[in-house]
């Protein structure tokens, strides 16, 4: 073998084994993005994104399905406008995103890690966009969705064919699933 198709098959089993260790939601891969079609929307709630995590960790499945079932029973109603988690827990009507964004904050102000929100289609064939979250523990990644579910569903129970990632936000990065070009509204 030739020593440049041995350094190409070298860098491809290297690609290989990259994106299939890749930490991703749902087997999608996300990359890195320095913008969203959503960045503009989504700027009252970019502090609650940003804002960093208590120092010790005070989060447990159970008290993430407390916080689920809580923001369950609060009334769906959609909104243009992303509401805070203020206005949330006001316990006004609030849509996916409001609740999402609301147990985000309530998750970083108690120590968990490794949690984002999504942005993308609750099925393959949904025509508007859903938010939840992702939450990666030792234990395992769990789908946090407080507009439809009372609790934590492990990922891979949810199956491929639900829960489709568009776009991600841990803190302050932002992420495109791969071979997501637009989001669709």
């Amino acid at each position: 073998m030739h020593d440049s198709a041995m350094k190409k098959t070298l860098l491809l089993l290297t690609a290989i084994l990259a994106l299939s260790s890749a930490s991703s939601f749902a087997d999608a891969l996300l990359l890195t993005v320095k913008a969203t079609p959503y960045d503009r929307q989504m700027t009252p709630i970019r502090p609650v994104l940003t804002a960093p995590a208590a120092s010790s960790d005070r989060t447990s499945l159970a008290v993430v399905n407390e916080w689920m079932t809580d923001l369950r029973e609060i009334p769906y109603q959609y909104h243009l406008v992303w509401k805070t988690p203020s206005e949330v827990e006001a316990r006004e009507p609030a849509d996916c995103k409001g609740k999402a964004v609301a147990l985000y904050r309530r998750m970083k102000a108690n120590g968990a890690t490794n949690v984002r929100l999504v942005i993308g289609k609750r099925a393959p064939a949904s025509r508007m966009t859903h938010a939840w979250l992702e939450w990666q523990t030792a234990s395992g990644s769990y789908v946090l969705d407080p507009t439809f579910n009372y609790s934590a569903t492990r990922t891979e129970k949810v199956g491929k064919r639900s829960y489709v990632p568009l776009y991600a936000y841990a803190g302050a990065k932002k992420f495109r699933a791969a071979g997501t070009l637009v989001a669709q509204n």
